[in-house]
């Protein structure tokens, strides 16, 4: 799923200000748990696990794989709800269950998206179970589910960014995909003199991919100072990203079409753009976008170019799944939880990048096909090994990122430069952490 940062924040950056709401007690009693309450007098546990998983056709449906589960585990039942909204209105209806003391035992949370849950009161402590666990995950994903050494919930899903691109076309301009951002110029000045591109600059998806392409140089945008927010939003990385991208604007060496636009989908198939840094995620969304075009089994995914920082990627999406503040069952929640995102198939068919390290998923055949018989899912698994650590994101986020990617849109428009771009993440940033009572580093 298309969500992510990892987060490792001190309790004391995250606990003050007007943005720091007073907790829900966690002696509450949600819906369903006062539904189990009789599970002490023998009856089972009745939990709610609420999520965002697209539940599409030929995938197998959550409904499902909580069915199997209700069958193997009786003393255990488990409801399972697709919530159709976006992200920003789920955390939304969750603050109100909370509140309410009327909130599922289980939600899909992004990681970008933990630190304003966990601000919100709206996550419960479960670290002493999530250490059962752990060793069941990437390291890196397991993380992504903790703030200040606190673990929250269990890791779903990963979108490292990777390369993606069309194989024959590459072929035919005597090319290949680049590895690091030398090959990268010579490579889209030779295909752009043959009217094609061989990356896309999006505007409406620059808040997610300049900050995962500045961890990939080597430079996360956020990190902590004993109690106060760090913002390196102009560091030497982001620069480096930046300028590369300035270059191929100035040299008309890139397409700027926005992502979620069905003028890139277009683009694709006509085959003008014959290749895009995208999130492990955008793997089976390429797909769909091209299926039944002539670009049928001619695309590949491989490793992001060296920005900087040797092989190493940048997270740009992935969620969890959180127990939620007040649920009385965590220890049955979390176990559940666990089976759940052990079910590496069956998320695989969702389109997820799954965080188990238990098992790598087959290339569902369809994808397999799409992408020249190349086991994408080993190739995806292999980016998500390489992702940078550490990586940061700011509570309050959502906010900042619509300004950059309105100055992402300025720049491809010549209104402004690449450190323009980065004075308004740095800008923006900073007044968003200081309008959450947070501290911020001068």
């Amino acid at each position: 799923m298309r969500v992510s940062r990892s987060f490792s924040v001190p309790v004391s950056l995250l606990t003050v200000g007007a943005f720091a709401l007073t907790a829900c007690s966690s002696q509450g009693n949600s819906g369903e748990q006062s539904a189990s309450a009789e599970s002490s007098n023998g009856g089972a546990v009745e939990l709610t696990y609420v999520h965002r998983l697209p539940d599409g056709e030929g995938m197998v449906k959550v409904a499902d794989i909580v069915a199997e589960w209700n069958k193997e585990h009786p003393d255990i039942k488990v409801d399972s709800v697709k919530f159709d909204g976006k992200a920003d209105e789920l955390i939304k209806k969750l603050e109100t269950d909370v509140k309410a003391d009327n909130a599922p035992c289980l939600a899909q949370v992004g990681y970008s998206e933990l630190a304003e849950v966990y601000v919100k009161g709206l996550v419960q402590d479960v670290s002493a179970e999530a250490e059962k666990y752990k060793d069941g995950y990437a390291s890196g994903a397991f993380d992504a589910m903790s703030i200040d050494g606190k673990y929250f919930g269990i890791p779903q899903d990963t979108g490292p960014l990777v390369y993606f691109y069309n194989k024959a076309e590459f072929d035919k301009l005597g090319i290949a995909p680049p590895t690091d951002l030398n090959e990268f110029h010579e490579a889209a000045a030779k295909a752009a003199a043959a009217g094609k591109y061989i990356v896309n600059l999006p505007p409406d998806e620059a808040g997610s991919i300049l900050p995962a392409l500045s961890a990939a140089a080597g430079n996360p945008w956020y990190e902590i100072d004993g109690s106060k927010w760090v913002i390196n939003a102009d560091g030497p990385g982001a620069v480096k990203v930046t300028d590369f991208w300035q270059t191929m604007l100035d040299e008309k060496l890139t397409s700027t079409l926005p992502r979620w636009d069905d003028s890139f989908k277009a683009a694709l198939n006509s085959k003008e753009i014959i290749g895009t840094i995208g999130a492990a995620w955008d793997a089976a969304l390429l797909q769909g976008d091209m299926t039944g075009s002539e670009n049928e089994g001619e695309w590949a995914v491989t490793q992001l170019p060296d920005f900087g920082n040797g092989q190493v990627t940048g997270p740009n999406g992935g969620s969890g799944v959180a127990v939620l503040k007040g649920c009385q069952y965590p220890a049955e929640a979390m176990q559940f939880n666990d089976w759940f995102n052990q079910q590496t198939a069956s998320l695989a068919s969702q389109g997820l990048v799954v965080a188990s390290s238990k098992e790598t998923p087959d290339t569902p055949e369809q994808m397999k096909a799409f992408y020249g018989g190349q086991d994408v899912m080993s190739e995806l698994l292999q980016a998500n090994n390489n992702m940078a650590s550490n990586v940061l994101t700011i509570p309050g986020y959502s906010s900042v990122m619509p300004k950059i990617n309105q100055a992402a849109s300025d720049l491809i428009a010549g209104k402004l430069k690449a450190k323009d771009l980065l004075d308004v993440a740095t800008t923006e940033s900073k007044a968003t952490l200081q309008n959450l009572g947070l501290e911020v580093a001068e």
